[in-house]
């Protein structure tokens, strides 16, 4: 058996990773013409809606609108979904405090549901499980760009007369039996974050999935203040509070370029997440993501699991062992589940106040999750990127394979 670079022996990797530039000319010619406008406005300027009618086509929707971030575009949707004060949205315990924020600010309760143990996504029989009267909505994350198992989800939700809000932050182009995610609950946000498959530095989406014209203009108006700009006329009679998460020029100007350039990004990242699930089949201790075959994954990042009975390893071992051979890794993905952070144990979404929770049943124990306890427990996420070459995914084949032989608790 090969001496384990850690210990002295041959590093499996020992050149640079495939690298490669985001942005090019066709984002500065678009940025160039931007600032012709002489507004980087987006209700005067023309970048932002072109940007939305090429991402509408893209999705195949009539209707969308722009937000700063992938953070507001969830805001913006649970605004227009009507979810308010004392509500409950069911969410992912694994996620980034984006898909958060928006439930809080509207004064609702986030309620954590369990996750599949093998596709990190939401278990439709927990979510079931967490239903109150309530329940104003379900968030579903499309974690690493796994597709969640939306069929039961949707059904759930219309037994119980809720809405399904998508969270596509890390799942562009991934599709669930055929049909992309984003379009199949009531409402798909998208964010074009930096570290997204697509950048315009920060910005984000909302696919407005219904096709009526008021649910249109509900949401572009919560984007803005409430004001409704629609045409040449701007409608400031406002009825309630909302926030102002509007995308400028600029955003949308580096967003018609990057739009371009997301089906290769995406099917580049599919081939090679593709691969590692192939290569690292039958490893002992090693456990790929689940992917269906009838869905497509375009694999924001790859996270794969350890059986830890099964290795004589811990999982820091593990992966000090794989930097070792030359691949970048990290354990797990957030250090805790969502609702151990100490916004939830302390229950102060708010300085100096229990509000919204003080009004709210909905508890945080250690242990509510456990599956998702589990999987932070014992994942290793390793990056992704469209630039990497089929010979820098065969090393990380080749380096996990040989981490996990190393570490193989034998059958006597």
């Amino acid at each position: 058996m090969a001496a384990l670079a850690i210990h002295g022996g041959a590093p499996v990797k020992t050149g640079p990773f495939g690298t490669g530039k985001r942005f090019g000319e066709e984002e500065a010619a678009h940025l160039l013409e931007a600032l012709e406008q002489n507004t980087l406005f987006y209700h005067f300027g023309t970048k932002v809606k072109r940007f939305l009618t090429d991402f509408n086509a893209m999705y195949g929707r009539e209707y969308s609108v722009a937000t700063s971030s992938g953070t507001a575009a969830i805001h913006v949707a649970l605004g227009a979904a009507g979810v308010s004060v004392g509500d409950e949205v069911i969410t992912s315990p694994i996620t980034d405090q984006g898909t958060l924020i928006g439930i809080l600010y509207q004064n609702a309760i986030p309620v954590f549901a369990d996750l599949e143990p093998y596709t990190y996504n939401l278990d439709p029989a927990s979510i079931e499980a967490c239903i109150t009267p309530r329940t104003k909505a379900i968030l579903v994350v499309h974690l690493a760009g796994y597709p969640c198992d939306m069929d039961p989800i949707m059904e759930i939700a219309r037994k119980h007369g809720i809405k399904v809000i998508e969270d596509c932050a890390q799942a562009y182009l991934t599709r669930y039996k055929g049909r992309l995610t984003g379009t199949i609950g009531n409402y798909g946000c998208f964010s074009t974050n930096d570290f997204k498959h697509i950048s315009t530095g920060d910005g984000g989406m909302v696919l407005i999935n219904s096709g009526k014209r008021e649910d249109y203009e509900t949401a572009h108006a919560f984007a803005d203040k409430n004001y409704r700009r629609l045409g040449t006329t701007v409608d400031r009679g406002t009825s309630y509070i909302a926030p102002n998460y509007r995308m400028t020029e600029l955003q949308g100007a580096v967003g018609i370029a990057q739009l371009k350039k997301l089906p290769w990004i995406c099917g580049r990242r599919q081939q090679y997440g593709d691969r590692l699930n192939e290569g690292l089949q039958g490893i002992q201790g090693v456990i790929p993501p689940q992917v269906d075959p009838e869905h497509d994954c375009t694999y924001w990042f790859y996270m794969l699991r350890l059986d830890l009975n099964k290795l004589t390893c811990s999982r820091e071992d593990f992966c000090r062992a794989l930097e070792a051979e030359g691949i970048p890794n990290r354990a797990g993905y957030i250090p805790q589940v969502c609702y151990l952070q100490p916004l939830f144990q302390n229950r102060q979404a708010y300085q100096g106040s229990h509000f919204p929770f003080d009004g709210s049943s909905v508890s945080y124990e250690p242990g509510r999750c456990p599956v998702a306890e589990a999987i932070l427990d014992t994942t290793v996420q390793i990056p992704m990127n469209e630039f990497y070459t089929p010979e820098d995914i065969e090393h990380i084949i080749q380096a996990v394979a040989k981490v996990g032989a190393y570490y193989a608790k034998s059958d006597e």
